[in-house]
């Protein structure tokens, strides 16, 4: 049996120019837009801390209405102190609602905050990389002068 090579794909300077320069270009996409995105989720973050703080107090407060409205229909049991005490209660459960719903949001934002700045920090560390080493590479040479004394002696064999 005969066994055939496998001919090795050849590159020319032309695609493998393309190519790293596409890579290159995709990698800056990369960084900018991760930093596009970590604004714009961290102030959604802000946003949702906020409303969740302001459901804190608010619950707080209702927990305080609600205790000293308890007390009043202890003392006084008729249909308004008892319908003044159930109104806090179904405003307490709104409350509690809302927030179990902005935890979850805050939830599933945070890992992805976290995750987008941890891409964002790489992207950024390989671009400047790239950009030091390209500068590095297209230096220009050098133009290097002949020293005196090579000339010198040049001269005197003429």
């Amino acid at each position: 049996m005969v066994v055939k090579k496998k001919m090795r794909k050849t590159v020319s300077s032309a695609s493998a120019e393309k190519t790293v320069d596409a890579a290159k270009a995709s990698l800056t996409e990369v960084a900018t837009t991760s930093a596009r995105v970590i604004v714009t989720l961290s102030k959604e973050s802000k946003k949702l801390i906020t409303s969740a703080r302001r459901l804190s107090k608010k619950r707080a407060v209702l927990m305080r209405k609600k205790k000293t409205a308890a007390n009043k229909v202890k003392m006084d049991p008729n249909a308004a102190n008892r319908k003044n005490v159930k109104q806090i209660e179904n405003e307490i459960a709104a409350v509690k609602k809302e927030a179990a719903r902005i935890a979850g949001q805050k939830a599933t934002l945070t890992p992805e905050i976290t995750a987008l700045r941890a891409i964002s920090k790489r992207t950024t560390a390989y671009t400047k990389a790239l950009e030091q080493a390209d500068k590095v590479l297209n230096k220009p040479s050098k133009k290097r002068r002949r020293k005196k004394v090579v000339r010198k002696v040049a001269e005197e064999q003429v």
